[in-house]
């Protein structure tokens, strides 16, 4: 998908670069957050926020810009990728790595860098995170694009983890099974995040294994048993599946519907939001009304797409969205 190429042949993003620049950054309770800055040093200012929580920012996520008109900050959230410390260490305390952190890691980096405002761009996991951060700091927010967009609600949490399951009774049964009898009625999210802390690493290991295996049930609307290749690495196995139920059952730590309510604050900040209609995972309902509530999006719904960015004509929205703000503007650098 990444990779491919349109209709006339045309790559569907900006070649691969590498980073100028890179660091580690003290954002506090112990944490060192991995940053990388791609592009033109001059150019407008964007800030890539990636999924899971816990996937850590890919080299894929560089493609989406012009590297000559974009300085694009890139980084690893708190606990997974290259940061510091990783959430697959034995006894790792993440009660310091909620959201709120990562807005604040969000805009430390933006000082660290001299940026007034800039481009906010993420997906799944990251664009509530975006969302989280634009209503937080809109004054430092420019544009936001997203795809696969979510908002962690309890709700869409519940869905994905219980209610999806009628459409994969035989996976979810297993997935279900993975926590003990008397769990297997409450928060399942809760009940894995606690087997991922197991004194056992026996125990710890298969909860991370089901987990992401279930993880590869509800994003494949084809039912083909594909596999997240990502998923082999123990290290990031472990760390993905307890970052992800350690914010799915805390429900982002956000109020119930707060990324809805608080849509107004985004008014002013133009947005393009690009979602699978054949979404499984997270249904298009929380996009279709995150756009009536915040009037300067523009919602594009992909057919015959899932989640993810949406397949070629997800990626070419994506990409036009980038272009065009581009010749806007939208931050400066001190």
């Amino acid at each position: 998908m990444i990779d491919g190429r349109g209709g006339g042949g045309k790559p569907l993003t900006y070649p691969g670069i590498e980073p100028y620049e890179h660091g580690m950054l003290d954002v506090g309770d112990g944490h060192r957050v991995y940053w990388e800055v791609c592009g033109n040093p001059r150019g407008k200012p964007a800030v890539v926020l990636h999924g899971g929580p816990g996937s850590g920012a890919s080299p894929y996520w560089r493609r989406f810009f012009d590297p000559d008109a974009y300085r694009v900050v890139l980084f690893d959230q708190r606990g997974c990728g290259r940061s510091t410390p990783h959430a697959s260490e034995p006894g790792i305390d993440l009660s310091t790595n909620t959201t709120h952190h990562l807005i604040r890691d969000i805009e430390l980096l933006r000082t660290h860098h001299g940026i007034d405002r800039w481009l906010v761009f993420g997906g799944s996991w990251g664009s509530t995170l975006g969302l989280a951060y634009a209503q937080a700091h809109p004054a430092r927010v420019g544009e936001i694009v997203l795809f696969s967009v979510v908002g962690t609600s309890r709700r869409e949490v519940r869905w994905v983890t219980r209610d999806v399951g009628r459409l994969f009774p035989e996976q979810w049964q297993r997935f279900r099974d993975g926590v003990p009898l008397s769990e297997r009625d409450g928060d399942l999210a809760a009940a894995y995040s606690r087997l991922l802390h197991d004194p056992d690493p026996t125990v710890r290991e298969k909860a991370a294994i089901d987990w992401c295996t279930w993880e590869d049930a509800h994003v494949d609307i084809h039912g083909e048993g594909k596999t997240d290749l990502r998923y082999a690495d123990p290290v990031f196995r472990m760390a993905f599946a307890r970052l992800v139920t350690h914010y799915w059952s805390h429900a982002a730590w956000l109020d119930e519907g707060q990324l809805l309510r608080d849509a107004h604050r985004l008014a002013g900040i133009p947005g393009l939001l690009v979602h699978g209609r054949l979404d499984i995972s997270s249904p298009p309902e929380f996009a279709w009304h995150l756009a009536q509530a915040w009037p300067d999006a523009q919602l594009h719904l992909i057919g015959g797409v899932g989640h993810g960015v949406g397949g070629p004509a997800g990626t070419e929205l994506l990409i036009a969205a980038t272009d065009r703000f581009a010749r806007q503007p939208g931050g400066h650098d001190r």
